[in-house]
């Protein structure tokens, strides 16, 4: 593993444990050159999957974006780190065990959408608004009062 400060590719692993959710693998290294401490993950990537973007254009799916859009939407908000990372490990396990090689990213986007929504209105909300390219106050408005009456419905 690559130190993150030196770039020297000899580490020793000084601990291991399983994350809370037992999801991925903790280990705590220290660099053989320049003695620096950090920390990897290691999880189980059952298969390579391609996100299908817009304009037809194709990445790979990378854990870190979709975890990065979680979080942003989460941001100040009460939800635990943990709670994201559980979410963010249900929509991998989903994209992965789906049997398609592919998966567009707006089935991405709705997964993020359909868990965001049972954990947040407002991080639901300002997720749409970038997903669903929100370009004037009253596109929150409908969008917010659709979410209200969901709520008022018991969420059906």
């Amino acid at each position: 593993m690559r130190c993150p400060f030196c770039a020297n590719e000899d580490s020793q692993v000084k601990d291991s444990r399983p994350t809370e959710d037992n999801s991925a693998i903790r280990r705590r290294r220290q660099c053989a050159s320049c003695g620096a401490r950090f920390t990897t993950f290691e999880r189980v990537q059952l298969r390579e999957v391609t996100v299908i973007k817009s304009g037809d254009r194709r990445e790979a799916f990378e854990r870190s974006k979709l975890e990065q859009s979680v979080s942003l939407a989460c941001r100040k908000r009460n939800i635990s780190q943990e709670r994201i990372d559980q979410l963010v490990s249900g929509i991998q396990r989903q994209v992965e065990t789906a049997g398609d090689p592919e998966i567009p990213s707006s089935r991405i986007g709705e997964l993020v959408m359909d868990g965001l929504r049972q954990i947040d209105s407002v991080a639901y909300i300002r997720f749409a608004s970038v997903y669903r390219d929100f370009s004037e106050a009253r596109d929150f408005e409908e969008f917010a009062s659709t979410v209200q009456e969901a709520a008022k419905d018991g969420g059906k």
